[in-house]
């Protein structure tokens, strides 16, 4: 079976962390950000992590050279294209507007960016996207609170919110009030727990902040009582195997845990992450895995399936991109 033409969705992927090396030396050309690499080779180079805050560092400092409207629309256009390339028809898009917003570039040059891609991407490539706003676990709530209130002016362009950056030290718990208040405002909600993470992580995810899904989640594995609430709420994992060998979650691709969670009955996603740092796209990632893995073509198709079933999207477009996949197994 070819997994890059399987139709699938991508629920985990955070936009700044497409930024390919050479696209982040034109950005910092015409920006004039100064940048600490003399060249893309010295760039690639050092994409080689001891763990999630090694990565991060580097991400943080990519995420520099985006300053104009011109620069996320590129940069989300360029996501599309690959991702149009590997199957997918549907992306669920993280952001960081902190990340931004600290530097002196406005929420809305950030989403207005974005969405002008999403809009061509949709006519041009007729894959379809939604947009979550991510708060930064290392900073504070309060932070996260004023970022919610930045958004409002945007909120049609935004259907849920999440929680993301280095998760050791930084449980769900401290942010319990933000998504209350974003759940009240009709916005979905998802949270990385369970990466770096204890299983407890994942517990505050659910029960203090509401997650609907779990980002990574991989971790569950260690607390019986956690996978068996997981497999009967059939709560999804957005799970990311090249992050999780980058980042040193796992060790090989070859020890990832994502075939055994399936086999646990878990409602588990394939997703890229971010993949210009952790080496391949989310067809790579189904490729790559499965190989490794030995998963089955009907263990891709099913993940495939999750995808869509995870999804926000509403019950008809589930349904049509349901009957995609039957369409492409029977071909």
């Amino acid at each position: 079976m070819d997994a890059f033409a399987l139709p699938k969705a991508e629920l985990h992927l955070h936009i700044e962390g497409t930024l390919e090396p050479e696209l982040m030396f034109e950005l910092a050309a015409r920006n004039g950000i100064p940048l600490s690499y003399p060249d893309v080779d010295a760039v690639r180079r050092a994409y080689v992590f001891s763990d999630l805050q090694s990565f991060l560092d580097i991400y943080y400092q990519g995420c520099a050279v985006l300053v104009t409207e011109d620069d996320f629309s590129e940069l989300t256009a360029a996501y599309l294209r690959r991702a149009h390339a590997q199957g997918v028809r549907h992306a669920e898009i993280f952001f960081d507007p902190q990340t931004h917003t600290e530097r002196g570039v406005t929420m809305g040059t950030v989403v207005g960016g974005i969405r002008r891609a999403l809009e061509w991407g949709e006519s041009e490539l007729g894959i379809t996207a939604h947009l979550i706003l991510c708060f930064l676990r290392h900073l504070s709530e309060a932070d996260a609170i004023a970022t919610l209130e930045e958004a409002r002016p945007y909120r049609e362009h935004i259907v849920g919110v999440g929680l993301d950056s280095g998760e050791v030290g930084n449980p769900p718990e401290r942010f319990t009030q933000v998504f209350a208040r974003a759940r009240a405002e009709g916005y979905r909600a998802v949270a990385h727990a369970g990466e770096e993470g204890p299983p407890e992580y994942i517990w505050q995810a659910l029960d203090l902040l509401g997650a609907e899904r779990i980002d990574h989640g991989v971790r569950c594995l260690e607390d019986e009582p956690l996978a068996e609430r997981l497999v009967a709420e059939r709560v999804p994992l957005t799970v990311c195997p090249f992050s999780n060998v980058k980042t040193r979650v796992a060790d090989t691709l070859a020890h990832h845990p994502a075939r055994r969670l399936l086999e646990r009955g878990l409602f588990v996603t394939l997703n890229s992450d971010d993949p210009a740092y952790f080496g391949g796209y989310v067809g790579d990632n189904f490729v790559a895995t499965a190989a490794a893995l030995g998963m089955s073509d009907a263990e891709l198709v099913q993940c495939a399936r999750n995808s869509f079933d995870a999804s926000f999207l509403d019950d008809a477009a589930k349904a049509s991109y349901q009957a995609e996949i039957d369409r492409f197994v029977r071909a």
